[in-house]
């Protein structure tokens, strides 16, 4: 038995392949079709180079070659395709040679960006062509309103043309007359035509993939009116290329035009797999076959000259369509801007592809961040299957068993503050010779990214010092303004809503100070971050604010660091911000890889959110200094984001370090430093003790753009992977609620306060923890040095005796992160909330019963009884008021505490 595609040669009809990978020309699997199906030409587009360049591996060795020459993305795509099609070419010089020029064609299509855009797609045919530098290559140009003259001025150039997207015949009239007058030009300058070749695309199944969902009370033309409309193209073309004008040129050595069938792929399966090739073969014509339908012509096609027959049918067909009320040009019409639209989108996507490999080897990040000992086949291979990378860049809100618009801002602000760069740098400028401190007077995740870069940071000098109040404990307030002059301070006032309680009473607090000092002048102090038409603006306004900067809207606070809330504060503070969004960006390309295994940052959320459904949800992060609080702001993204609808994973922050057999096996660790920390001691240690470990390495500071980036990318794959909506906070309205009755008097807390002395109780809270728990410790209370050492003493020795992960937190600042994971997350919380303190007060200016000592007790009290109302296990206690003091006490009673748990 013969072979159809060689036999289709013999009947006039060209065979070229629809498809373009590296493998065909590497494997030597496309000489093996030249030489034994007799294929005559190859043809690209946009989405078949995406699909080859970012689905396979086959292009990494000599994009990562390129990208360490710093080469651009535009200048990697060109030497990327460009490579490919010349050595395609090459493979087809016999071809075109022993055809005298008719056929060993490829095709290589200009950037479906310029369709619109005549000019361009002229110039950009011309360098294309140039840049080959071989006769039996063709420029794809698209048979848009645009193209038609553009085709026009490239044959006029010389240059062989494959027009694409030509779906109506008269698109295609218009298509052959730009030929023609191209040609005409030349043969007027006494030019040569003999060596230009063009063809033109006719594109088949796509039109009846269309015109089937109007037939489908009318099934005698399904599956017709493609090849009908072929068939009558066909006609066209016989006609004019017959005719005395042709004929002239003809004599002069030009060729024709010969029509080229594309989208030849049967899309219906109710159809033959082989019906739009053994419909429409006939001499002088082309059919660029995708590779499915080219194994089933090869394997069962039939060859017989169909093209001129039952030309009368196809005519009724087409007559009986349109007096059924079918319209057959909205369809074209139709097709042609959807396939300029998916062409760009491929395009896009390719680009964004080759730029996120590009900066992957720039960034060194794929290299940087590595998996040890965890076990995440199985929420990658979901996280492919289910394409959670591209439907979190889509915006897809079903991902997140959402039907509202999510707000994913964040993914794409660091290009979006690379162009506000300027502005931040330049009031930064203005203002850093008038303060001595900036202080953030925010919450959560509008303030925690700041105590990040102060930290990490410290003081810059020349700059002023940088630093956070989240607390509304009256001592907290107190420490922060005897360290400042007042007169000589920046107050940035954040918040996303403009009426979060913490930074009103804050803005209200520091602005009646200031005023004492300067009058009418006080609002020379003060900036305000806040989103569009929220109560702050206004606030600012009124009292004159020096600037506010409005931020996106749809971005939420825990996603906000790379945003106005954390880039001013730390741009004021002598930080290089412009640096570090630049790495933001090269994080944010990189993370547009659709593969979860090339894309750090899902990588990153497989590993956390698949440990976490496999029980490990136990969050450890390892963060040495200066990265230390780091851990805060990554505890508040996990912990506000996963921990709802009784599922979460419970992020553990500056945990005291236990021997790495002392630890569950509920437990992920996450090491996040600096290049040059030494704990890669402590890592194989982990590792050696059977649990899953994480490197992630930063080689300097400014990588902080970057790690803010992969691990809010990281969370909303998480978030994915456990089914809930990463981007609400349905459970922390309650405290606040709560907090707002108590003040107004509407209601009264539940359950008594026990004292720190009060070892009976204590030891009974504690003896309710079991395998699998995590003991939260929850402290009203101004934070200093030698308490955290002593609330680390307490961590260590529950953790120790216990076995179950802890955590540590500051009210009212946990409320706005880890309070989320508390009442919304699983019932594996056991609480202390740790109270006291010295008795005296702070007033804030605007209302006379109001003092920051009534409004975090309400607070405390608000939290504890909507952790009550949820049936958590928790006790609240009061240390009295010498906070050292009673955490020595609460040492001591832990101590014995879990010493007789654990016996």
């Amino acid at each position: 038995m013969g072979n159809p595609l060689a036999e289709l040669a013999k009947a006039g009809q060209s065979v070229w392949y629809d498809q373009m990978e590296r493998k065909l020309i590497t494997t030597g699997k496309l000489q093996r079709l030249i030489d034994e199906d007799d294929l005559r030409g190859m043809t690209s587009n946009p989405t078949i180079f995406e699909k080859a360049i970012g689905g396979s591996d086959d292009y990494d060795g000599q994009l990562r070659m390129l990208a360490s020459q710093n080469k651009s993305r535009d200048e990697i795509y060109d030497e990327l395709v460009i490579d490919d099609i010349s050595k395609a070419a090459d493979l087809f010089r016999p071809v075109y040679d022993k055809t005298h020029g008719d056929d060993g064609f490829v095709s290589l299509e200009v950037s479906p960006l310029l369709a619109r855009d005549t000019a361009g797609t002229v110039a950009e045919a011309k360098r294309l062509f140039g840049r080959l530098g071989r006769r039996n290559v063709m420029i794809k140009i698209p048979a848009t309103k645009e193209g038609i003259p553009a085709i026009e001025e490239s044959i006029a150039a010389g240059i062989n043309i494959n027009v694409t997207l030509i779906f109506s015949n008269d698109v295609y009239a218009q298509v052959i007359e730009a030929y023609l007058r191209g040609l005409e030009r030349r043969v007027a300058q006494n030019l040569p035509v003999g060596d230009i070749a063009s063809v033109a695309s006719f594109f088949v199944s796509r039109i009846d993939s269309q015109a089937d969902k109007l037939l489908e009370n009318e099934p005698d033309l399904q599956g017709k009116i493609a090849i009908a409309n072929a068939k009558l193209a066909y006609q066209l073309f016989k006609q004019i290329f017959t005719s005395d004008r042709f004929l002239k040129l003809r004599d002069q050595g030009a060729r024709v035009q010969r029509p080229l069938w594309a989208s030849t792929g049967t899309k219906n399966p109710k159809y033959s797999d082989v019906m739009y090739i053994e419909a429409l073969i006939g001499p002088d014509t082309v059919n660029t076959i995708p590779p499915a339908t080219y194994d089933a012509f090869k394997d069962h096609g039939r060859v017989i000259m169909t093209l001129e027959k039952d030309l009368a049918e196809a005519k009724r067909v087409l007559d009986e369509f349109k007096a059924k009320g079918h319209s057959l040009e909205a369809i074209t019409d139709k097709l042609t801007v959807d396939g300029v639209k998916s062409f760009e989108e491929s395009f896009e996507q390719l680009m964004a592809t080759i730029e996120a490999r590009r900066d992957a080897v720039i960034s060194g990040l794929p290299e940087r961040l590595t998996l040890h000992g965890v076990n995440v086949d199985d929420a990658i291979q979901r996280a492919d299957k289910e394409k959670f990378v591209s439907r979190i860049w889509s915006k897809d809100a079903a991902l997140f068993h959402s039907k509202e618009e999510l707000p994913l801002g964040w993914l794409t602000v660091p290009e979006l503050m690379q162009q506000r760069i300027d502005e931040i740098t330049s009031f930064a400028e203005s203002v850093r010779n008038d303060f001595a401190h900036i202080v953030i007077l925010g919450m959560g995740g509008s303030s925690l990214c700041s105590e990040v870069t102060r930290r990490v940071f410290g003081k810059r000098d020349g700059w002023p010092e940088l630093l956070v109040l989240d607390s509304t404990v009256p001592e907290a307030v107190e420490l922060l303004e005897a360290h400042i002059d007042v007169a000589r301070t920046l107050f940035m006032v954040a918040s996303k809503s403009g009426s979060t309680t913490e930074p009103i009473m804050f803005h209200r607090y520091f602005y009646d100070r200031v005023r004492r000092v300067k009058g009418d002048r006080a609002g020379e102090n003060f900036i305000a971050v806040t989103d569009p038409g929220k109560q702050l603006a206004r606030d600012a306004g009124r009292d004159g604010f020096r600037k506010v900067f409005l931020n996106m809207p749809d971005i939420g606070g825990r996603y906000s660091a790379l945003s106005y809330f954390g880039l001013v504060p730390a741009a004021i503070a002598g930080i290089d911000v412009k640096t570090l969004v630049d790495r933001a960006v090269h994080a944010q390309h990189v993370s547009i890889q659709p593969s979860v295994r090339k894309n750090p940052a899902a990588l990153l959320g497989c590993a956390i959110g698949g440990a976490a459904l496999q029980g490990r949800d136990k969050l450890t992060l390892i963060t040495p200094r200066p990265l230390d609080t780091l851990g805060l702001w990554v505890e508040q993204l996990i912990a506000e984001s996963t921990g709802k609808e009784g599922k979460g994973i419970v992020p553990d922050a500056n945990e005291p370090e236990l021997p790495a057999t002392s630890y569950s096996n509920d437990r992920l660790f996450v090491s996040v430093r600096l290049r040059g920390s030494d704990i890669t001691a402590r890592l194989r240690e982990l590792t050696a003790a059977g649990h899953p470990v994480i490197d992630f390495v930063l080689e300097d500071p400014l990588d902080l753009g970057e790690c803010f980036y992969v691990w809010e990318f990281a969370t909303a794959v998480a978030g994915a992977l456990l089914g809930i909506n990463a981007f609400d906070q349905p459970d922390v309205e309650k405290a606040k609620q709560n907090t707002r009755d108590l003040l107004a008097g509407k209601m009264k807390v539940t359950g008594e306060q026990v004292s720190v002395d009060d070892a009976e109780a204590i030891g009974k809270l504690l003896g309710q923890v079991k395998s699998g728990d995590y003991v939260a410790l929850m402290n009203y209370f101004a934070e200093t040095p030698k308490r955290d050492e002593l609330l680390a003493q307490i961590r260590q020795g529950i953790a120790r005796e216990l076995r179950v992960a802890t955590t540590s937190g500051y009210g009212p600042r946990f409320l706005h992160s880890t309070g989320q994971l508390h009442k919304g997350g699983k019932n594996s919380g056991v609480f202390l909330q740790l109270t006291g303190g010295p008795g005296n007060d702070v007033p804030i200016p605007g209302d006379e019963n109001l003092t920051f000592g009534k409004l975090v007790r309400a607070q405390a009290e608000g939290d504890y009884q909507a952790l009550a109302d949820q049936n958590r296990r928790l006790a609240s206690i009061d240390l009295g008021s010498d906070i050292d003091r009673g955490l020595q006490t609460l040492l001591d009673q832990v101590t014995s505490a879990v010493a007789k748990v654990k016996a």
